[in-house]
């Protein structure tokens, strides 16, 4: 009599749950087209950028087409420290001056860009690395803002130098990369109308390609678990108008804020949702979009 196999591990049955679960999705989102925000403290811990790695070479594999955009703050941080190169603040955004802004497209074009490829690639992947000025993919022009002197409450326009805004993205140069296995990770640098380089903030920069390829899903991997209510819970779905009203009455503040406007200018110009998630969970992206439940929050129209 032939001995009877163990019961199946409590763990592996989860695991076949999951697959289970993620069976629906896969069907909905197969040849639908998702940018993902890459960013944060996930980008500087090697385990948690081989999951990522790991996450976004399902993605493709499962039919779905992943398009990946890039920040690097604290890089280019670091690397202006060791040149000695002194670097300054406004309102969040870096002051970049032209020696400044070599530095950064280095930093965001060179080396951040292509470790992502490789570590990508190194997942099973087939990645390839651009910067907004490949195929004049992303043109842009001079940020125009305007900041509020605490002490006079009189307001004046910042320059901010080579810190730039998209006013043009063009979809066809991502086209390309859906019928194909490749996967595009951006780097947010931008072309301007005189040749100049400007450096991007990489939500925006997300955001309007998401709207320019009409994505389904705009995915913004942050350190934070989501847009939290006021006893400290994730809120797992807001609505367009609910996100503005958030704002507006201060429920959220700080660096979340840009994060939540982004996130509603990629819906109102067409996008399905956008989704505000934890980069730092272990394969934060197969949870949020393989799963009932997800993880983070989703802001839709109304």
């Amino acid at each position: 009599m032939t001995q009877k196999k163990n019961r199946p591990h409590s763990r592996w049955l989860e695991k076949a749950r999951t697959l289970s679960e993620a069976l629906p999705y896969m069907r909905r989102y197969s040849k639908e087209t998702f940018v993902i925000k890459y960013g944060g403290h996930a980008m500087g811990d090697e385990d948690l950028a081989q999951c990522f790695a790991r996450d976004v070479v399902l993605i493709k594999q499962v039919g779905i087409n992943p398009v990946v955009v890039h920040g690097g703050g604290p890089q280019i941080g670091k690397m202006l420290e060791r040149l000695k190169i002194k670097s300054s603040f406004i309102d969040g955004l870096r002051v970049t001056d032209r020696d400044t802004v070599e530095i950064v497209e280095m930093v965001l074009s060179g080396s951040i860009n292509k470790q992502i490829v490789t570590t990508i690639n190194a997942a099973g992947g087939n990645a390839v690395g651009l910067s907004g000025k490949d195929g004049n993919l992303i043109r842009a022009e001079k940020l125009r803002r305007t900041h509020r002197e605490t002490d006079s409450n009189i307001e004046k326009i910042l320059d901010l130098g080579f810190v730039g805004e998209p006013t043009l993205i063009r979809p066809h140069v991502l086209e390309s990369f859906e019928e194909s296995d490749i996967i595009p990770v951006i780097a947010p640098i931008g072309l301007g109308p005189k040749g100049e380089t400007y450096n991007i903030n990489a939500d925006t920069v997300a955001g309007a390609i998401a709207t320019a390829v009409g994505a389904t899903r705009f995915l913004l991997l942050t350190d934070v678990p989501g847009v939290m209510d006021a006893s400290g819970n994730v809120i797992p779905e807001l609505t367009v108008s609910q996100t503005r009203q958030l704002i507006a009455d201060g429920g959220v503040n700080g660096g979340m804020i840009p994060k939540l406007e982004t996130c509603v200018d990629a819906v109102r110009g067409g996008v399905d949702a956008a989704v505000i998630i934890d980069g730092t969970i272990p394969h934060a992206l197969i949870l949020e979009i393989f799963t009932d439940a997800g993880i983070g929050t989703l802001i839709h129209a109304d």
